[in-house]
């Protein structure tokens, strides 16, 4: 080594340096890459929670994603109008506090579950819709249907 010339030297040592400069490089997209991987766990604000709600007919456990949920504060207002996907699942984030989560169907009775949404957690509600209608004016008119049929003796 003590025999080669001054520029081997120097290209040798220049080499190290470039493999020095990339191993700083990679492990400062690392650190970047960790240190945002850590921040995105928290993108949720700390009031925030969520609420999954799992639709299914009773009986069968079978899916029902064509029904409609809503979510609504204790005062009726509506705070969100979901629609399941092919699985019969709805996924919403919501502040800390009550609701009333209401899942209805035309050709099922409908189904409210009053739940508590505390921050950073999820709260899973699953409904069994029975059989019967959710539509105040199909189950007022069944009811006088029923009332006439008794009243005429059939």
């Amino acid at each position: 080594m003590a025999d080669e010339p001054w520029s081997g030297r120097f290209r040798r040592a220049a080499s190290l340096s470039r493999i020095q400069s990339v191993v700083a490089i990679l492990a400062g997209v690392v650190s970047v890459a960790g240190a945002a991987g850590s921040v995105v766990q928290f993108t949720r604000p700390p009031h925030m929670g969520s609420v999954v709600v799992d639709v299914r007919a009773a009986g069968s456990q079978r899916a029902v994603a064509d029904a409609t949920v809503e979510v609504l504060t204790t005062d009726n207002a509506l705070v969100a109008s979901l629609k399941p996907d092919t699985a019969g699942r709805v996924t919403q984030d919501l502040r800390e506090g009550v609701y009333v989560v209401r899942v209805s169907h035309p050709r099922y009775a409908a189904d409210a579950r009053r739940i508590q949404v505390q921050p950073q957690q999820t709260v899973a509600v699953t409904t069994s819709l029975r059989q019967g209608s959710s539509s105040a004016l199909d189950r007022t008119v069944n009811k006088g249907v029923s009332a006439v049929r008794r009243a005429l003796g059939f």
